[in-house]
């Protein structure tokens, strides 16, 4: 897989809109992040113009709109950014990082119960 580009907190938040919604519209993505958010309109657009600038949005212009769709896919994002936390705090070692998480108490049982079954498919 090729090396995604680094998007921000607030660019992820555009991001998650596009990839539940697209293709999505301007109007509708900033309708979206102005109910969940402090962002203005101009805010919320100049998001989406770096995310465009950095290829992870495409647009088309339909009459006097802007629709938006997603070039990469929120897996294939998730999974990039799993892998560089994974790499940069635990040296690749996911038995690690479940180990601190459980330590920590950072697992509920039902999700731990959860990681068993999946552990058991495989």
């Amino acid at each position: 897989m090729n090396s995604l580009p680094q998007i921000s907190e607030a660019e992820f938040k555009v991001m998650k809109i596009v990839w539940k919604y697209a293709p999505i519209s301007t109007n509708e993505i900033t309708d979206c992040l102005v109910r969940t958010t402090t962002w203005s309109p101009k805010t919320i657009q100049t998001l989406i113009k770096r995310l465009v600038t950095k290829g992870v949005l495409t647009y088309e212009k339909k009459s006097r709109v802007f629709v938006y769709t997603p070039l990469i896919s929120e897996a294939e994002y998730i999974g990039q950014e799993s892998n560089t936390f994974l790499n940069r705090f635990y040296n690749g070692n996911i038995t690690a990082m479940l180990s601190a998480y459980i330590d920590n108490n950072k697992l509920s049982d039902a999700e731990i119960d959860k990681l068993r079954y999946l552990l058991s498919q495989k």
